[in-house]
């Protein structure tokens, strides 16, 4: 069977770790080339992962025949627009998430990638995730009966700088961190999210609200068979990347990613009583590797992605709805925002 070819766009953190997956643990791929904005970083990629090819635009990138996919992962601000290119070169796309800033955005790329008749997998890996993965089989096995309450934590180890919030470039945190959680809180609970209700802070950082960000954020969730949810955001938990999920259900419960069960747990800058994980590429390193190949495997073999953009804008609405909310302070409907509304930092 022949090589997937893959060109990678924007090699930051996401970028070069999807390259170095792509060039070296998924043998039915073939890493082409890398394009980024900053040149010589692309340059500097592509000679460390031994590839001919460095480019300093997605364009340029494009025009390479052999690349029959591009896996996008550029700041949050450019995945629209990127997957539209992509597509219209006729090439199937692996995204980041968020899909879009907006939700006319989000629709404008699926609508091109609708028409160019390219498949597009959104980058949601913690469904990649073993114990994840694990869990859903047994949510779909009935081993906790109908699900009733979903219950996520998310916290980041280090502050962003501020000069992240200044850029603009990626989305607000309900955009940029929790998108991940309302992705979990669709597929685990097999069910759509219908109401939101947001709260919101920066009291440990109120330079932040002059970006229109958060530094934390709780969202409660009402879904359309009567279940219920909660996830919490918080990006500068300073003890470590903690990512946790339990699913309460009729007949039990399922807990994902729980701490040791200790008597008393302390968690300070210095550390915490047990080993934990200081960052998403850690946590997540084999959902990532098992993302692209399958990614991989189903574009060879014409098989829609297991994450469609379909699943993009579901978990998008979600997060536009979460920010409404958070503005109006009120509950806010999902999927019935306005379309224009951004998700992009800006002053309040």
């Amino acid at each position: 069977m022949r090589k997937l070819g893959i060109g990678v766009l924007g090699v930051g953190a996401m970028g070069k770790r999807h390259a170095e997956n792509i060039r070296r643990l998924v043998p039915e791929a073939t890493l082409v080339a890398v394009a980024d904005v900053a040149a010589d970083q692309a340059r500097q990629v592509a000679a460390e992962l031994e590839i001919e090819h460095g480019f300093a635009s997605l364009e340029d990138m494009l025009e390479r025949k052999n690349i029959d996919c591009v896996v996008i992962a550029t700041p949050d601000k450019f995945h629209a627009q990127a997957i539209r290119a992509a597509a219209a070169a006729g090439k199937h796309i692996l995204c980041e998430k968020p899909l879009a800033l907006s939700l006319a955005d989000a629709h404008a790329a699926l609508e091109a990638v609708a028409k160019a008749g390219v498949h597009l997998q959104i980058g949601f890996m913690r469904r990649y995730d073993p114990g994840y993965a694990a869990a859903m089989k047994r949510i779909e096995a009935g081993e906790i009966g109908e699900p009733v309450v979903f219950k996520s934590i998310g916290r980041d180890k280090d502050a962003p700088p501020i000069s992240s919030y200044q850029s603009k470039l990626n989305g607000m945190l309900f955009y940029n961190n929790t998108i991940h959680d309302f992705d979990l809180a669709r597929w685990l609970m097999r069910d759509e999210v219908k109401e939101v209700q947001a709260y919101a802070t920066v009291a440990i950082r109120p330079e932040v609200a002059e970006f229109g960000d958060i530094v934390a954020g709780v969202v409660n969730l009402k879904y359309g068979r009567g279940a219920i949810g909660n996830i919490e955001s918080f990006v500068q938990a300073v003890y470590g990347y903690d990512i946790r999920t339990e699913i309460a259900g009729s007949k039990g419960s399922i807990l994902i990613g729980s701490l040791q069960q200790t008597s008393v747990t302390v968690l300070t800058c210095d550390g915490g009583t047990q080993k934990l994980a200081d960052h998403f590429l850690t946590r997540f390193d084999d959902a990532y590797v098992a993302e692209v190949q399958d990614f991989v495997q189903s574009m060879l073999h014409d098989r829609a992605p297991r994450v469609s953009g379909e699943d993009g804008l579901r978990a998008l609405e979600i997060a536009v709805a979460a920010e409404q909310s958070h503005l109006q302070s009120k509950p806010s409907p999902v999927g019935q925002v306005d379309e224009n509304k951004s998700g992009g930092r800006r002053n309040p």
